[in-house]
């Protein structure tokens, strides 16, 4: 979800930034996207939208963690399970055509490296391949499930609401299963349509003792995912499917982690919060926008926004807004018309300065 931030604030077209728009200081979103020149005007309307409602921005060579080498993100996705069949030899990786480098490749080279009995496929039953990980990983070996998408995780819900996210409370921490990680591709695509374009986190993140990860760009997808696979609780780690080909950065050769459960500043600014996570910047800028493409109905931006106005109520400039997707099934060539993209983004912001 930090990815929406991301794409709006920095991601956007050079000619269609924020800081190109606004006459106002770099990085802050303010009164001044109301007074825009007519030369700006102009370049807004004429502007043709198109199905690709991003364009991705990679983040500075990170330094920190060793060597790097250009990697989009279903290829650090495969660097950081290398990394951890390399380092663990009780890890397996098993799914629906991972022994083939699966439908984004995100397995590949995997099981001719490592051997059929750590990458191997499953038969097609995603509660199988869960209730699978779940007993590899009760018995202490490092489970790596993959659900080929998102959508189809359906099938699984009992057994990672019912027995993984409760294994742990219901022997009294006796036993466990938390060395499973669960993967799959998840959000829209372009052309995905009703079952290849679900945005599910929202039904996971309600339940306790899951833990559920989304990352937004290449070097953040190996790090995250390395914790997941480290973090001693069960993990969904849902990968955004449209940058694993979009998003290209370099990213770190070795392993290395990034924690989970801490927000990240993308870039500073004072008058409008797009999608924090937690509360001290919305008492800075007195405004917030949440964004998701799941349905708003139920959506993890309610959660977000409730807790906001627990928080923060007597800071609030104007009322928390919410961009995200219809309550609808996920259409096909209306996806364009779904998805919460920059131009709703900002038609909320300025109705938030305005208000």
């Amino acid at each position: 979800m930090a990815a929406a931030t991301r794409f709006f604030v920095r991601g956007a077209s050079p000619r269609l930034s924020l800081s190109s728009v606004c006459a106002g200081t770099q990085g802050s979103v303010g009164a001044n996207l109301l007074k825009l020149s007519p030369s700006c005007v102009s370049r807004i309307k004429t502007h043709r939208r198109h199905a690709a409602h991003f364009t991705y921005q990679p983040d500075p060579v990170p330094t920190q963690y060793g060597p790097t080498q250009k990697m989009n993100l279903f290829q650090s996705v495969t660097s950081a399970l290398d990394n951890t069949l390399a380092s663990d030899p009780t890890a397996v990786i098993f799914g629906e055509d991972v022994a083939f480098g699966g439908v984004f490749r995100c397995t590949v080279g995997l099981r001719d490296k490592y051997g059929k009995d750590r990458v191997f496929n499953t038969p097609l039953c995603e509660q199988g391949i869960v209730g699978f990980g779940i007993g590899v990983a009760v018995a202490g070996a490092t489970a790596i499930a993959e659900i080929q998408f998102a959508d189809y995780i359906f099938p699984a819900f009992d057994q990672i609401v019912n027995e993984a996210a409760k294994y742990r409370y219901r022997s009294g921490n006796l036993f466990d299963c938390g060395n499973l990680t669960i993967r799959a591709p998840w959000g829209c695509v372009g052309h995905g349509s009703l079952y290849h374009s679900q945005s599910p986190e929202a039904f996971f993140a309600h339940c306790p003792g899951l833990k559920v990860v989304i990352p937004r760009g290449p070097v953040q997808a190996k790090g995250l995912l390395l914790s997941c696979i480290s973090d001693k609780n069960p993990c969904i780690f849902f990968e955004p499917k449209i940058l694993y080909r979009a998003a290209v950065e370099q990213v770190p050769v070795d392993a290395y982690t990034i924690p989970l459960s801490q927000a990240e500043v993308l870039q500073e600014g004072s008058d409008v919060t797009l999608l924090a996570w937690g509360t001290q910047s919305v008492v800075k800028t007195g405004r917030l926008l949440i964004s998701h493409e799941a349905p708003v109905t139920g959506g993890f931006a309610a959660e977000i926004s409730s807790t906001v106005q627990e928080e923060c109520f007597l800071n609030l400039e104007a009322p928390i807004s919410r961009v995200c997707g219809y309550d609808t099934p996920f259409p096909h060539i209306f996806e364009p018309f779904y998805i919460p993209d920059k131009w709703k983004c900002l038609e909320a912001i300025k109705k938030m300065i305005n208000y």
